[in-house]
Formats: C-alpha cells, structure tokens, sequence
C-alpha cells in the first residue's frame, strides 16, 4: 500500500467528521447541488436515501462523500462495503433539512461526480442496439420513469436533447430507483446525432397520432431508437422530422393517448417481447 493510501485509510477509521451548523461552508457546497447551476458549476449532484446510496455504491459510481445523521447513526453494513477514498461526514438534523428538498429527511445523502461519458464515448461502446431518445421532456417524474423503464428492459442507453429536465434533478433522481446507474445517460445536440445514427443502420422511431402504423405490427427487433417528445407538443417538428417510421400505440377505451413516459414504456417492452421471439434472439442485455 502506497503512503498517501495509508493515509487515507488511517483518516478513515479514525477520523470521525461532524457538521452541526447549516453555516457551515460545505453545507452551503452541498445546498448549491439542490439547484442545477450549482450542479453545473461543482459537476456533482446530490442522491437521498439508503435504497440510492446502496445502489450507486454497488455500481461503482463516483461517490465521494456520504452523509448521514449523528441522531441515527452511520449506517455499519453501508460503511463496511465502500472505499476507503469516500468521506464520511455525520450531521445535524438541521443540516439534513438544509441539504435535502425532501418534508421527512431519510437521515442520509451522498455527493456523486457526474459521469463525463461524451458523444463519442457512446458510440465507442457499441451499445447502440436499443436508445430511448428524450426531446424536451419537462417533468422529473416522467423523465425518471423512462431511463428506469429503459433499464428494465436493458436498453443501451438513453440520449437527451435540449429542453430536457436535468437527469440529476432531485425529484428526477428519485424516480429512477437507482435506474441513473445502471445505463449510460447522454446529452447531445439531436440534430447531430440522430442523422449519424441513422447512416450507421438504427431505425428511428417515433409516435404519432396520426399515424396508420401499430407498434405492434412495426418490426422493433432491429436496431431501433425510441423518440419521446415533450409532455404537451410531443416530439419537436425537426427532431419528429428525423424520424424513419411513426407509430402509433392501438388503444381499446375510449383514452386519446398516454403519458409520455407510459408510452415510452410500452414501446420498450414491445421491442423488448420482439428481441426475446427473435430467432436471432437480438436481446438488448447490457454486458
């Protein structure tokens, strides 16, 4: 072990941090994270919850610090399966508060780097079998939903393009379940990018209203792209432009359409029950 790792070890197991004044300086870092401009300028963001700091820990995400309450304790098994490099710092019930946009504070948080995944690291990868591709899609909620439904169905990835909610919103954060770990997570000028994913062979395909063409009866087994578009304009003209097949998703009630992230979903698992009847089984498993 080198000397700076033994250092590091050392300050871990017996350094004990506390921070009980919401004054504090890095109380104010991490209150920055609860907005995006702070996100932008310190390239962190903030992850609430046991359940959340558990999964960034197994997917080796870029954690670097966990915080927790001095009222209930650091978390034994938490602590026992992280590196030696993350900090642990307890704190005050009011700086929970502070650090947090939850009413009940879940007694503990995390500060995660942001991944610097770019354009050309995705398609390096390879992993472009099945991308859901978000236009301008507004609520947390939804855009959470999509990149855990993505992840359900082991999609390679999904693209965001301007107008997006920020991935690393609190409340889209939470909706994920973990999901943000689990897949790569790109944002990049659509424009740019659908044309040349097109030139090397993906299908992209978007909804319609209008259109004649059932998901069901669309070959979604090939390399495909999935287009979502803004919770009340839909896709954007010159993104919807892109586009080489619409569909629209049949519906028996009397229902005129579904929610973004619920269309989106179904679309995933469409193209998820092809690739499983496929007979060249052209799943979309990520290694």
């Amino acid at each position: 072990m080198k000397t700076n790792e033994k250092a590091i070890c050392w300050y871990r197991n017996t350094m004990n941090l506390e921070i009980v004044s919401p004054q504090n300086y890095r109380v104010k870092e991490w209150t920055q994270l609860l907005e995006r401009r702070g996100r932008d300028k310190q390239g962190k963001f903030l992850i609430e919850g046991f359940h959340l700091v558990e999964e960034a820990i197994k997917s080796r995400a870029d954690v670097t610090t966990i915080v927790y309450s001095l009222e209930k304790g650091k978390p034994a098994a938490l602590f026992a399966a992280t590196e030696d490099r993350i900090e642990w710092i307890g704190v005050s019930q009011a700086v929970l508060e502070k650090c947090t946009d939850t009413q009940t504070p879940q007694g503990i948080f995390a500060v995660v780097d942001k991944p610097m995944l770019d354009g050309e690291d995705f398609w390096r990868s390879g992993l472009r079998d099945l991308v859901v591709v978000v236009d301008g899609v507004q609520d947390p909620g939804n855009l959470g939903t999509i990149i855990r439904s993505a992840d359900a169905v082991g999609a390679a990835g999904v693209l965001l393009g301007a107008g997006t909610v920020d991935v690393y919103n609190p409340k889209t954060i939470r909706s994920t379940m973990g999901s943000l770990f689990h897949l790569p997570i790109l944002e990049g000028d659509l424009l740019q990018i659908l044309p040349r994913a097109r030139a090397e062979g993906m299908q992209l395909v978007t909804t319609s209203l209008q259109s004649q063409q059932s998901c069901y009866e669309t070959d979604l087994s090939k390399p495909t792209w999935i287009i979502l578009g803004n919770e009340a304009k839909g896709v954007s003209p010159e993104i919807a432009a892109e586009a080489d097949v619409k569909v629209i998703i049949p519906m028996q009630g009397q229902a005129e359409s579904l929610n973004v992230a619920m269309a989106g979903t179904v679309l995933l698992f469409e193209a998820s029950r092809q690739r499983m009847r496929s007979p060249n089984n052209n799943s979309c498993q990520r290694p």
